[in-house]
């Protein structure tokens, strides 16, 4: 039989950490511990440490929001972005222009197409079709990259997983565009610049900004 004196203090929550497969009990820390700080040997909660790939933020929610702001009347101003960007956003807007002209011309190309092979004539215009709305996105991300929007980025590389497609697609035709692989080469010279550290610091600065 124990006496008052002999029975054990109750335990400090601000005393020494839990050791082995004790647990600690809710509110325990030990020394020198933050609020958020998980225990030794304890995994932080929700996985944290591990890379996580998310969305952005700023995705818009509606099409008003992909629209770029003040129309392309300041499609050829440049000012407050690093040189990096500067370089990746001329080459998107001279990229986008010259797939439309491409474009259109294409279109002119395979009107005289259809008159010798009607079946191949078909599925080059469905590609031009495709390769003007992906020139005509190109420009319109382009301004919403300098708008400083990660989704814009995040589309813009998608845009240069459709050009390898494209190119590959188109060259396996008589008919095809050769000069879809040097559209490609160069989307991706662009995407390259778009994720370098200082574009990734200058869109960290532009975050949250309205």
């Amino acid at each position: 039989m124990s006496t008052p004196s002999e029975e054990p203090e109750p335990r400090d929550p601000g005393g020494v950490p839990p050791s082995g497969n004790e647990r600690p009990t809710p509110g325990q820390r030990f020394p020198g511990q933050q609020p958020d700080q998980p225990f030794p040997g304890q995994q932080p909660p929700g996985g944290a440490g591990r890379f996580a790939f998310e969305l952005p933020a700023d995705r818009p929610r509606n099409f008003g929001e992909v629209l770029p702001r003040g129309g392309f009347s300041g499609l050829f101003d440049v000012t407050g972005l690093p040189t990096e960007l500067k370089v990746s956003y001329w080459i998107w807007v001279i990229r986008g222009l010259l797939g439309l002209l491409g474009g259109v011309i294409g279109l002119f190309g395979v009107l005289v197409l259809f008159a010798i092979i009607p079946g191949v004539a078909m599925l080059v215009f469905l590609l031009v079709l495709v390769a003007l709305a992906v020139a005509a996105a190109e420009i319109v991300l382009a301004l919403k990259l300098k708008e400083g929007k990660e989704w814009a980025r995040l589309a813009l590389t998608i845009v240069t997983g459709v050009s390898l497609l494209l190119a590959i697609v188109s060259s396996s035709f008589p008919a095809g565009q050769d000069g879809n692989w040097l559209g490609f080469l160069v989307s991706l010279v662009a995407t390259v610049l778009m994720w370098v550290p200082n574009s990734l610091s200058w869109f960290a600065a532009a975050r949250g900004r309205p």
